[in-house]
């Protein structure tokens, strides 16, 4: 498929339905991974596009665009050694408090809380760039590559994205 809407479509029903039901995975164990971050296919945008038809609603806390709710799959994105998380992480929010505005994260087992004016050390992670996923590795991975990418689409670039399935 050329058309950049289409794709972003057919990456949302394939991480919702298909995979799913043909692998007997559940959608928090595919991790989509693009070139870039911004564009229709970009990770911002399928951020966004995953969350509302993977987790559309339930208590909730904004910042800086994103809306965080319980369940979401989110990246720390810079360091924080007083919180011991670091750039890259991957966690899901446990828990949302609206009262206290606040929002528990486990990564790995490990909880750590976060005010909201701390958000925006974090970032959905539904789908996120091949970059940040270099040195991780997901059961499935779902890749879109289009010419729309085209600064972007280099061999090594491509092979990376596709080396961090560990299965599809």
């Amino acid at each position: 498929e050329e058309d950049p809407e289409q794709v972003a479509a057919t990456v949302v029903r394939l991480v919702k339905e298909r995979l799913p039901r043909a692998y007997g995975q559940r959608p928090d164990k595919i991790q989509v991974l693009t070139p870039m971050q911004r564009g229709i296919v970009g990770a911002a945008n399928l951020n966004l596009s995953l969350q509302k038809a993977l987790n559309p609603s339930g208590p909730s806390l904004n910042r800086g665009g994103y809306t965080y709710r319980q369940a979401d799959r989110v990246m720390q994105v810079r360091n924080n050694y007083d919180k011991e998380v670091f750039n890259g992480d991957l966690g899901y929010v446990e828990s949302v408090n609206t009262e206290d505005r606040t929002l528990t994260v486990d990564f790995d087992g490990r909880s750590v809380e976060y005010d909201v004016t701390e958000l925006d050390e974090l970032t959905l992670a539904y789908a996120t760039t091949i970059h940040k996923a270099q040195g991780s590795e997901y059961p499935i991975v779902v890749l879109p590559v289009l010419m729309t990418h085209y600064v972007m689409l280099q061999r090594n670039l491509i092979y990376t994205g596709i080396t961090r399935a560990k299965k599809i």
